[in-house]
């Protein structure tokens, strides 16, 4: 999670909504170490496209490290909990467990559209929730307070 929470902090930085996301492939042998294989930040306002978010990236880079769109052995550490869209790349791409740090309780894709656990689906993720959940709400809380601020200045 920590290194989510720099991929977040680039974000921040960047002037996008501050969302990392890291994915780690965990290998079927004991003895091989565990290794990341996607990570990134929103960047939606830099790359104009509304789809451009952590999680997004993260597949798509962890699919082609692995040259394989299924995600299978697969844990997606993200600062926030994902949205629909995300929600429902996560299922496709078969991720095995998806940690958080902060809950959305007004536009997750777990937590309003239950996307991710969902028996009518034909993958479910196992969810980890409120992990470094402090710092992550931090990162938040922060950037929208500037923004707030900036925005009143105007």
């Amino acid at each position: 999670m920590q290194k989510a929470m720099r991929q977040a902090m680039i974000a921040f930085d960047a002037g996008e909504i501050p969302v990392g996301c890291v994915i780690v492939q965990y290998p079927e042998d004991p003895k091989a170490l565990p290794r990341v294989i996607g990570q990134a930040y929103n960047q939606v306002e830099l790359l104009k496209d509304p789809t451009a978010h952590a999680e997004i990236i993260a597949i798509t880079q962890a699919a082609n490290a692995l040259e394989n769109w299924r995600l299978t052995n697969t844990v997606m550490y993200v600062t926030k909990e994902p949205c629909s869209m995300c929600a429902g790349a996560i299922v496709l791409a078969r991720i095995d467990t998806v940690v958080w740090g902060l809950s959305d309780p007004k536009r997750g894709g777990n937590t309003v559209f239950n996307i991710l656990d969902n028996d009518s689906l034909n993958h479910r993720t196992k969810i980890v929730t409120g992990v470094c959940e402090d710092g992550c709400k931090g990162i938040i809380q922060e950037f929208f307070a500037i923004r707030r601020k900036e925005n009143k200045e105007k």
